[in-house]
């Protein structure tokens, strides 16, 4: 049973305790005729603003202390915030009753020899040529161009849209740059900037597309004025002694063994993908012969940490999740529901996990902790004592080496 209620005494003593701290907080914000704020006695506080108004303090002093020893009493693994039930309130103490949502229990009939094909890495000829071809571009060379705007290049324009001959909210930008091709912008509108050069102007018509979410300008038929500022342009390197002398490889000198090169990098990359894959495969398999019914409160958690991870990554692309969710005409009931099922999923593999751990008795010492501390140092150029002052950095590591430790066991074992 994931959820189970448990009824708790607060006594007369620690009660009364609690109806003092609530009093010295509440009397200072008092105003009582007579008296100098936060100079009433108790009595006559009571007397004008009732006893029950120290209720609400008083409960929120005893609770967490009260729930800290429920949980150690009966050593109880709760997953969230428990749901309480204020059932009586005297002189005598409060009566309370908790409702704490716990792991449930998982029967894992099996999780070794499933009877799962990992499936095998190929790297083509073509992949290597195409990752060749995008380290070329990496270390391509931007540079201005007099010459019209084809396909491929980047225009930095002026732009500002209209609709019937008003300006619309959203529709204005300078020295934007737009790679032409990107299909960033509204359909139509790139191509029409073919062939144009720095500093010539146009007006575009382009039609919004029926699903845009605003619905003042779905479907309409709009004018940007745009100018173009600059026009650039990639200079992709030869393959050459000069440009295997730039990519600083020890072992690269020629085509060949760049080739070699890209090919054993493409293969490790492939294969870690793979061996991810296989672990996602294990445990939807696993999942299978399991029927549990998740606390919905575990699930709501995982949504909004989700959630949560997408507002951080779009503020690194310098986007709210406002504006995106006004971009995607979507809501935040709509994330909700669909990140509802992934976070299901991702709350049962996490049961899995725990529960092979605890039947494979994994553990990760302090000696772990540690051993993997320079590793992370280096990685993010840090001193090691910088890493370790961290905040909850240790606990972090311990938790990211237990979860790669069960998928260890998994993997070797199906």
């Amino acid at each position: 049973m994931s959820k189970q209620k448990y009824m708790v005494k607060i006594d007369a003593k620690e009660w009364e305790g609690a109806l003092d701290k609530s009093f010295n907080k509440n009397v200072k914000k008092a105003k009582i005729d007579g008296f100098r704020a936060g100079k009433a006695p108790r009595e006559i506080y009571e007397k004008k603003m009732g006893k029950e108004s120290l209720y609400a303090d008083a409960i929120d002093f005893v609770l967490p202390e009260a729930y800290s020893k429920l949980i150690k009493d009966n050593k109880l693994e709760p997953v969230a915030s428990p749901n309480v039930d204020i059932k009586s309130i005297s002189d005598e103490g409060i009566e309370v009753e908790f409702e704490v949502i716990t792991k449930p229990e998982l029967n894992l009939k099996k999780y070794k020899n499933l009877g799962l094909k990992k499936p095998e890495v190929e790297v083509t000829k073509e992949e290597v040529e195409k990752e060749i071809e995008e380290l070329r571009s990496h270390y391509a060379e931007i540079i201005l161009k007099e010459d019209a705007i084809v396909l491929g290049d980047t225009a930095v324009i002026d732009f500002e849209g209209f609709n019937d001959g008003i300006a619309f909210q959203g529709g204005k930008g300078e020295n934007y740059p737009l790679e032409i091709g990107s299909k960033t912008f509204i359909p139509g509108f790139e191509e029409q900037l073919i062939g144009l050069k720095a500093n010539d102007e146009k007006e575009i018509k382009v039609t919004f597309p029926e699903e845009y979410p605003s619905d003042e300008l779905k479907g309409k038929e709009v004018t940007f004025k745009v100018k173009i500022n600059e026009v650039k342009t990639k200079s992709i390197p030869e393959l050459d002694e000069e440009f295997y002398k730039d990519l600083d490889i020890e072992e690269v000198t020629s085509y060949e063994t760049l080739f070699e090169y890209v090919k054993k990098q493409l293969t490790e990359s492939k294969e870690e993908q793979n061996k991810q894959q296989f672990a996602e495969q294990i445990l939807d398999e696993i999942a299978k012969n399991i029927d549990v019914e998740i606390p919905h409160e575990m699930i709501d958690d995982e949504i909004h940490f989700m959630i949560n991870q997408l507002e951080q990554n779009l503020m690194m692309q310098g986007m709210d999740i406002q504006s995106f969710l006004q971009i995607t005409g979507k809501t935040h009931e709509d994330l909700h529901k669909e990140y509802e099922e992934p976070a299901k999923k991702r709350v049962l593999q996490a049961l899995i996990l725990n529960e092979v751990a605890k039947l494979e008795n994994i553990e990760v010492t302090d000696e772990d902790v540690d051993a993997e501390i320079p590793m992370i140092a280096l990685k993010y150029q840090l001193k090691e004592e910088e890493v370790r002052e961290l905040h909850g950095v240790k606990d972090a590591i311990r938790s990211d080496l237990k979860t790669r430790k069960i998928f260890d066991l998994l993997l070797e074992n199906n």
